[in-house]
């Protein structure tokens, strides 16, 4: 007996299928029939003797360092974009965290004393009953 697996027809199956075939194969496809062609007119134009041969070579130069020229940019972009970042950063932090230290001071203050007056009834009736126990033991010793 062989296993069956499952064979999902569902929409969404249908439509995924549908998205590989657009979406991946055809335009990988694409891209190597245009890059198979200019392999084949790059051989041609370098066989021929009336192509030029030093234009070829200039214009994969072109195709052959364009990505990495792209690529520096966007990265030099994004470099220019985070150190002006940085510098209004570190121009206006200090006055905004000094700012936000003082609250933090004064919501410290108050958190002290909000938790000394709820200490100071437990703290009072424990030295109430520490001076009962000793008058107590005064008494009991005389």
């Amino acid at each position: 007996m062989k296993a069956q697996l499952p064979n999902p027809e569902h929409y969404s199956y249908r439509l995924h299928r549908k998205q590989r075939t657009t979406q991946i194969i055809l335009p990988v496809v694409l891209s190597a029939v245009v890059f198979l062609g200019i392999t084949i007119l790059v051989c041609v134009a370098a066989v021929n003797s009336t192509g030029d041969i030093a234009r070829w070579a200039e214009v994969s130069t072109i195709w052959i360092t364009l990505p990495m020229i792209i690529t520096g940019a966007i990265v030099l972009a994004i470099l220019v974009g985070l150190i002006y970042l940085m510098v209004q950063a570190l121009t206006n932090l200090p006055y905004y965290t000094s700012l936000a230290q003082d609250y933090i001071y004064l919501a410290r203050s108050y958190i002290i004393r909000g938790a000394d007056m709820a200490a100071k009834p437990v703290i009072d009736l424990e030295g109430f009953i520490e001076k009962i126990k000793a008058f107590l033991e005064r008494i009991t010793n005389l």
